[in-house]
């Protein structure tokens, strides 16, 4: 079983939790940018109840017991070891954690299964392996497969007697998804697809059981899903790749040579697979976010605690400020992602809800409320990717000339941090992403970018407001907040009517952009965990969060100023250029704070705790 028996009477913890936590039902994906959010309306990881917790604490021991023991060994790809310790985590439930009761799993709602992603994401190659089976691997059939596919094979994939991977990628076609050339034909008694074809980088491809493959019937201009089973036969792989990092994780080449696959094991309808492929990347992208924050705040606690160890000049090296800068920062990130992830994954939990009380089918809703928050999924691949990049390296810089040992724990972080900035689409097309799926929104009439946009060019022409300045508490946070929304406004809805049809071509001023909303984001999600923080504990309780708070902010406001200048300079000039520069700095001011002394007092926490405690 999954949890202790008592658990099993728990039935008022989700009730309550609802209860204690009413959210804003009318905000949709994107708008973040345009409307102002209370922080009532926010979920925030301190809030998880007794029965999340008891789900985290379980994957945390499995972590313990029975994966960092044995890294080496995983990494050495030891025969059968990586299949073993996925049915021992099936054997726990940890498989079947979101997989709806009717198909043997816990049904628990999108925020839990980031939980378990968040926990287990400091798991190195285990957590690349338990990633692709719950989620590639599993959702497709989950959420797109017919009442027959999934009570055949739901039910097993959540006990982890069958193993899953996802075979998209192909020599040719990696971001470009829908290019692929792997075929699908329908035999001449029409009782089967024939499928061949060539899939690389295939997670879990060794030992998989059902690959979801996705090819073109004849001459379809879209791609087809299909559930394969490996017993079909027509199959064969490649060796293991020789990787960079998460070497632990099978990665292989899969080739499929005429591949019988029984007509009714098509996924969904003909030409709906590019569809399904988009659908359920944004999951995995959300869900990337969570394990790279996972996998930080690993890193961090190992680096404080040598830098606690470490004697230099008669001190430990955590009581030299260049360290405690070091794990400041890290830890200041670390919280400003895990705000976000959190507050998107119950946005997410909220839209179904919703989705479901109107009707919808709960499979459709599923993947809808998903696809609401595509934005926000995308923004959270891109900072929780780059947030797990800059901590680990920082680790390594901790421990010196140990941090580039293969005999201390920096080198195996370092190098399965990496791939995560390619996982689930690379972060430059997530970036490009992010502002052309609100563009496409905005065009659609689903999200209000023109208007607000318009307001702030209006405001540049008018006479600053000097009016009596507001004291409270977060008020300061929040006109900053204001203010570099305006910024991103001003800047995205230039670049829309100068550039028009040839912004899509301006690859770097869409990153710009990006980069701003993105800022936008994270920093909102920081100030709205932090200000319910305070509300729950008091002021004095929070005065660690508070500080990450106004650090994060600083970072927030030189990272729109950047990119905000950046693309202003690329595509306007004259007088139009000098105005929005003028407004630009306007939006991005900050009262001067004392980031040093911050810094110095979050790290002097952390460093008498000796781990991450935030």
């Amino acid at each position: 079983m999954f949890f202790e028996n008592e658990l099993v009477s728990h039935l008022t913890s989700q009730i309550s939790h609802l209860k204690s936590h009413k959210m804003n039902k009318t905000i949709k994906g994107g708008e973040f940018l345009i409307k102002e959010t209370a922080y009532q309306d926010v979920f925030i990881p301190e809030e998880f109840d007794e029965e999340q917790q008891m789900i985290a604490k379980t994957c945390r021991d499995f972590l313990v017991t029975e994966i960092t023991p044995i890294l080496d060994r995983i990494d050495s790809q030891e025969e059968g070891l990586m299949p073993a310790l996925m049915d021992k985590a099936g054997e726990l439930g940890i498989l079947g954690v979101s997989i709806p009761d009717q198909y043997g799993g816990f049904g628990k709602n999108f925020n839990t299964s980031m939980l378990v992603a968040d926990v287990c994401g400091a798991g190195h190659s285990f957590a690349v392996a338990l990633s692709a089976h719950t989620g590639i691997g599993t959702l497709p059939i989950l959420y797109y497969g017919n009442e027959t596919q999934k009570a055949k094979y739901i039910p097993k994939l959540g006990t982890g007697e069958w193993k899953a991977s996802y075979c998209l990628t192909e020599p040719n076609s990696g971001s470009d998804a829908n290019s692929g050339k792997t075929k699908a034909t329908l035999t001449p008694d029409g009782k089967h697809y024939l499928i061949t074809g060539q899939k690389m980088w295939i997670t879990n491809g060794g030992f998989a059981d059902i690959f979801i493959v996705f090819a073109k019937i004849d001459d379809d201009k879209n791609l087809t899903a299909f559930i394969v089973e490996k017993d079909f036969g027509g199959i064969t792989m490649n060796p293991e790749e020789h990787k960079m990092g998460i070497k632990g994780s099978s990665t292989r080449q899969v080739f499929f040579n005429d591949c019988p696959v029984p007509v009714e094991n098509m996924l969904s309808e003909r030409e709906n697979g590019f569809k399904i492929a988009v659908n359920i990347l944004n999951i995995g992208r959300i869900k990337l976010s969570a394990a790279a924050i996972g996998g930080s705040r690993e890193v961090l606690s190992q680096a404080i605690n040598y830098s606690n160890e470490r004697i230099q000049f008669d001190r430990q090296i955590s009581k030299y400020g260049a360290i405690r800068y070091k794990i400041a920062e890290m830890a200041t990130k670390i919280y400003a992602v895990e705000s976000a992830n959190y507050r998107a994954g119950q946005n997410i939990d909220d839209a179904y809800d919703e989705l479901v009380a109107g009707g919808m089918d709960e499979g459709k809703a599923k993947l809808k409320s998903t696809e609401q928050f595509a934005v926000e999924c995308a923004i959270l691949k891109v900072w929780g990717s780059e947030v797990l990049d800059y901590v680990t390296d920082e680790g390594v810089q901790i421990y010196g000339g140990m941090g580039f040992s293969a005999e201390a724990p920096m080198d195996r972080s370092y190098r399965d941090a990496r791939i995560n900035r390619i996982f689930e689409g690379t972060n430059e097309i997530n970036r490009l992403l992010t502002v052309d799926m609100m563009l496409k929104r905005a065009m659609k009439g689903e999200l209000d970018l023109m208007g607000p946009a318009t307001a702030v060019a209006a405001e540049l022409m008018s006479i600053p407001d000097f009016g009596e300045e507001d004291t409270t508490l977060f008020a300061a946070e929040k006109k900053v907040l204001a203010n570099l929304k305006k910024a991103t406004l001003m800047v995205a809805g230039a670049a829309v009517q100068k550039l028009m049809m040839t912004l899509s071509k301006e690859q770097e001023i869409l990153m710009n952009i990006a980069d701003m909303a993105g800022y936008v984001y994270i920093l909102e999600c920081t100030l709205l965990r932090t200000e319910k923080l305070v509300s729950l504990k008091g002021e004095e309780s929070c005065a660690g969060q508070l500080d990450m708070l106004r650090i994060y902010m600083v970072e927030a406001v030189d990272g729109v100023a950047k990119a905000g200048k950046e693309a202003l300079w690329a595509f306007a000039d004259g007088d139009e250029q000098r105005m929005m520069l003028v407004g630009l700095r306007r939006f991005t001011k900050v009262e001067p704070f004392n980031v040093k002394d911050a810094r110095q007092r979050v790290a002097k926490q952390l460093i008498e705790a000796n781990k991450y405690i935030f």
